[in-house]
């Protein structure tokens, strides 16, 4: 949108869609250095909070980061959570940048770097780099493992980004950051820019200008392997009696859930989501039947899609964990599998070179509707029941709290789940419109969710975010309450505390699942120290669960909340227990014969 200065502005629209003209010349001196080019191109592309934990490779970058009126420089207590929080920050923003220092730093972050990685999110890592007199010397600098070598962190993000530059030279300065950058927007994945710790304050001819706002140009499909794709589709669910639908989370990557969407209004099968894909489909959609996942499924779900005589997956990622220890019960030859920029259809062909989301839009168009599938649903299907009755000072139970944050959702508010039992019960909770959904499913980093909450609550400020964290999970993690507290974040925590790692405990059982027990809202008081706005609560009933939330939304709506949650250790979903008992059974298995 255009200010009253007439400069563009970039909007929360992912980044490859942002158009040619959202950033134009900048009012103000233009200082022309590498530290303020850097700092416009976030701006640009819409990274305009920066997590980052200083290092004196990186002090002299981030007073540039700082000196950008429209760049909001926002401290870390470690570089793990700081790569949590872009990570989160591009869920929501589309893309997200963290800034850390040498080899301690970039080997802190890259965690969270392999974990964005994993999730197609395009994060910006940069690391202030050494001097760049002392490369090529045989200098051995501090940070380091000793070696004159410096490419060791730059070797090590290889595998988890998909660009790297090294920045040591204002000649191709411009050059390196902008394909950098650009790779990471077309990519979905995280990048890697080193920058010398002498050179952001230098300036260059390259710099004189305000940069030039990126043209991604757009990928296309070929019309003819497209129309082949499309035509050997309907000729096989045309045939199918009762095929279903299931979304799967590279509709996000591909930004094809509209598409999706259009398919499913035009032919009338029922719609699954696989897990990982919960909250890129309305749930209020009329053919929505649910989350398909094997034998932990919604109720009825499983068995309408393993029965199905067909069934399309739009962007699947079919994992041991999604397919619960690949124990699903759906076979190739009645499957279609759309993947990014390819179709594969049956047993029979695969079609390269067509995108996802001109797929499902042409084939909206042309496929006729066949309700049979859903008609069957309907009539299997029985409304989920509701949790037993808490006796006065009974103590509370897990479905309990569950269906108390069922209640608190609504379109002003977002969900991050944290791996463990809250994947399954968050699974469960049905999302308004316009609800927010977040977990890491492929990647499955415990302590994610900190950072992750930290990072997504900064870009979505029109939400308030409900956060469902382990004991064990938050103990990885904690520090970066702080951090929220400090930006006058309203996140709602609920801390469950079960006294340790209960989703490992499903899956093997041993003494190393047990934790020591914090006293966790003694903790977030001492965090707080009476800077900013915190509330804490432990809750070990139902009436005090509905007192607190009560308080939550509205006493305390402008601050902080953190509700400890005390439960049984043994108090865990049925999905937990059954899907726990299957991915054992899948870590197990012997050794092929040889």
């Amino acid at each position: 949108m255009e200010d009253g200065n007439g400069t563009v502005r970039s909007t929360t629209a992912p980044p490859s869609e942002v158009p040619a003209t959202t950033v134009s010349a900048h009012g103000g001196a233009n200082t022309g250095t590498l530290g303020r080019y850097l700092a416009r191109r976030l701006v640009e592309i819409g990274a305009t909070d920066v997590f980052s934990v200083p290092g004196d490779f990186n002090l002299a970058l981030l007073d540039h980061l700082v000196a950008e009126p429209e760049l909001n420089l926002i401290g870390c207590c470690n570089e793990l959570n700081a790569g949590y929080a872009a990570d989160g920050y591009a869920r929501s923003r589309g893309v997200g940048a963290c800034v850390v220092t040498f080899t301690v730093g970039g080997l802190s972050v890259i965690n969270a770097i392999a974990g964005a990685y994993s999730e197609n999110l395009p994060v910006i890592c940069v690391v202030g780099g050494p001097n760049s007199n002392d490369y090529g010397t045989n200098h051995i600098l501090h940070h380091t493992i000793g070696l004159p070598d410096f490419s060791q962190e730059r070797r090590c993000f290889q595998t988890v980004t998909c660009a790297q530059a090294v920045v040591n030279n204002l000649d191709d300065a411009h050059e390196l950051i902008d394909n950098a950058i650009a790779t990471a927007l077309k990519e979905c994945k995280p990048v890697y820019i080193s920058i010398s710790c002498n050179l952001p304050g230098l300036t260059h001819p390259t710099f004189a200008r305000e940069p030039v706002p990126f043209f991604l140009a757009p990928c296309m499909s070929n019309p003819t392997s497209l129309e082949a794709a499309v035509e050997e589709t309907l000729e096989f669910l045309h045939k199918a009696v009762k095929p279903v639908l299931v979304g799967g989370p590279r509709l996000r990557v591909c930004k094809a859930q509209k598409a999706f969407i259009e398919l499913a209004n035009a032919c009338g099968y029922p719609i699954a989501i696989m897990p990982s894909a919960k909250g890129l489909v309305p749930e209020q959609h009329p053919h929505f039947i649910g989350t398909y996942w094997g034998s932990v499924s919604t109720s009825f779900v499983g068995e309408i899609v393993e029965s199905a005589d067909a069934y399309l997956f739009a962007g699947p990622i079919f994992n041991d964990y999604s397919s619960v220890g690949y124990s699903l019960l759906i076979k190739k030859e009645k499957m279609i599998i759309v993947k990014p920029n390819r179709v594969t259809v049956g047993d029979g062909p695969s079609f390269g070179c067509v995108l996802m989301a001109d797929y499902l839009t042409l084939l909206a168009k042309r496929l006729k509707k066949n309700t049979t599938a859903m008609e069957n649903y309907r009539r299997i299907y029985v409304p989920p029941g509701h949790p037993l009755k808490s006796e006065k000072g009974e103590s509370l139970r897990v479905n309990v709290l569950f269906k108390h944050i069922q209640d608190m959702l609504s379109k002003d508010t977002a969900v991050i789940a944290e791996t463990g039992d809250s994947w399954f019960n968050c699974q469960k909770l049905r999302l308004p419109e316009g609800c927010g959904y977040e977990f890491q499913m492929q990647y499955g980093s415990i302590g994610w969710a900190v950072g992750a909450t930290l990072g997504y609550s900064q870009a979505a400020k029109d939400k308030r975010v409900i956060a469902c964290i382990g004991d064990g999970s938050f103990q990885v993690t904690a520090q970066d309450v702080s951090t929220m507290i400090r930006n006058g974040q309203k996140t709602i925590i609920f801390l469950i505390n079960n006294g340790g790692y209960t989703i490992e405990v499903e899956i093997h059982d041993g003494p190393y699942n047990v934790i020591k027990n914090w006293n966790y809202t003694g903790l977030v008081d001492a965090i707080h120290n009476g800077e900013g706005s915190c509330w804490t609560v432990k809750v070990k009933t139902e009436e005090e669960l509905v007192a607190a939330i009560a308080t939550a939304l509205g006493e305390k709506k402008d601050s902080l909340c953190f509700i400890e949650v005390i439960v049984h250790k043994d108090d865990t979903s049925k999905e937990l227990l059954e899907w726990g008992s299957r991915v054992a059974s899948a870590n197990s298995r012997p050794p092929n014969p040889q």
